[in-house]
């Protein structure tokens, strides 16, 4: 999404050459001319920065000011003064505002203010969709769906390791979701409300990883594909973890990162500090039971970004589904559903190879992640899940009992 620039400042001019100057550099401006035209864009959910005039009729850029840190104090703000106006600005410094900049401001000199005030911005709308994620419960069940033995493993292994404050490396086949493990391990640890910084550790400079252990502060710095980093920045890392980094550092690879090690691409010191602790996320052709599932949430959270209504997964479509073995594991499944969502996937998923699973087989596993999916969106009601699944209570309850399936479980 463009991040927004609101400009307010009384001199149409103004406005103008400062827009057309956040424009070129693919921002979105927003112009307004006074207190009264700028506020109605003015919420906590704004995902960008505000540049004010500090001297316009009537109510001028301290009650703008003002009235931004009332709705919300992280909001940056970043003043234009006069030449005779720096001791006002520096005033205003000391009541929140971001940085000032005098008139005239170059292009240069505007937009490093601009990027450094929208990365911190980006830093506390993430942190705060995080912190909610937090608040609504277990991160571990909410976000890594599945009703597989090895799922629930996975959460188990998940929920172990975020309580150490000990570097985690995270394994897995490409489109398995490493980052999103590194994500949960976050959100259920003593870190959870400091900063989750995710940077690719391709191209990686060693400035850009100083910059990242910076933005993480106290919290948590994940670096995808950690076998990528370059040899410099490898020992720069190394130095940063034996001196005792504050941060801690999660790291995923879909690498063979021990022999990375042996061919000598990888640092060895590096990947013993790194593989401090391990989890493995395994490949969706070793969790079948968990396709359905991830299938139809993926489609109704398509349909929701969309705005269409929700396709039928039919027993037919599971089976399709289930008969694959997905090397592009849960991305591809994601894609799928995507495409499905739109009315574009459904011959793809009907006319799939067979695995050797035999019929009685795949059916069972369909009926077993049905089941299961539907006490998940009702919470365990049993009487709600049954009439989802248009089943006679009797009936649904003797599926339970063959499947050895446990309403109590999917209770909040």
């Amino acid at each position: 999404m463009t991040k927004s620039v609101l400009i307010v400042d009384d001199e149409r001019d103004v406005r103008e050459a400062l827009g057309q100057t956040i424009e070129l550099a693919d921002l979105l401006a927003v112009r307004a001319g006074s207190f009264i035209e700028a506020k109605d864009h003015i919420d906590p959910g704004f995902d960008g920065v505000i540049i004010t005039d500090l001297r316009m009729p009537g109510r001028d850029g301290f009650y703008l000011l003002d009235h931004v840190r009332k709705i919300d104090p992280d909001l940056p703000v970043i003043l234009l003064t006069g030449e005779g106006d720096i001791p006002m600005a520096v005033k205003a410094m000391s009541e929140g505002a971001f940085a000032f900049l005098e008139k005239p401001c170059g292009a240069k000199d505007l937009l490093a203010v601009v990027e450094k005030a929208l990365r911190a911005r980006s830093l506390v709308m993430e942190n705060r969709r995080l912190k909610l994620e937090l608040d609504r419960g277990d991160a571990a069940a909410r976000m890594l769906r599945g009703v597989s033995a090895a799922s629930d493993a996975l959460r188990a292994r998940v929920r172990a390791v975020a309580r150490a404050n000990a570097e985690v490396l995270i394994t897995g086949e490409p489109g398995t979701g490493t980052p999103k493990i590194a994500e949960v391990i976050h959100l259920l640890s003593g870190a959870a409300s400091r900063p989750f910084i995710k940077r690719p550790a391709v191209q990686l400079s060693a400035e850009d990883l100083t910059a990242a252990l910076s933005d993480a502060k106290s919290g948590t710095l994940y670096l995808d594909e950690v076998t990528a980093l370059a040899p410099t920045v490898q020992f720069a890392l190394l130095d940063t973890l034996e001196a005792g980094s504050t941060v801690r550092v999660l790291s995923g690879t879909s690498r063979d990162i021990e022999d990375e090690v042996a061919q000598g691409r990888f640092n060895t010191d590096l990947f013993y500090r790194l593989d401090l602790m391990r989890v493995h996320v395994p490949a969706l052709r070793e969790r079948p039971e968990d396709i359905p599932v991830l299938f139809a949430h993926y489609v109704a959270q398509a349909c929701e970004q969309a705005n269409l209504p929700e396709p039928d997964v039919t027993a037919d479509v599971i089976a399709g589904l289930m008969a694959q073995d997905w090397p592009g594991n849960a991305r591809a499944l994601m894609n799928t559903a995507m495409r499905f969502a739109m009315g574009m996937g459904e011959d793809a998923l009907t006319n799939a190879p067979d695995v050797g699973l035999g019929l009685t087989e795949q059916l069972a596993q369909v009926e077993r992640s049905l089941l299961i999916g539907a006490l998940q969106r009702t919470q365990g009601r049993s009487g709600e899940a049954a009439e989802a699944l248009k089943l006679p209570r009797k009936t649904f309850y003797d599926k339970l009992a063959r499947h050895g399936i446990r309403p109590e479980d999917y209770r909040g």
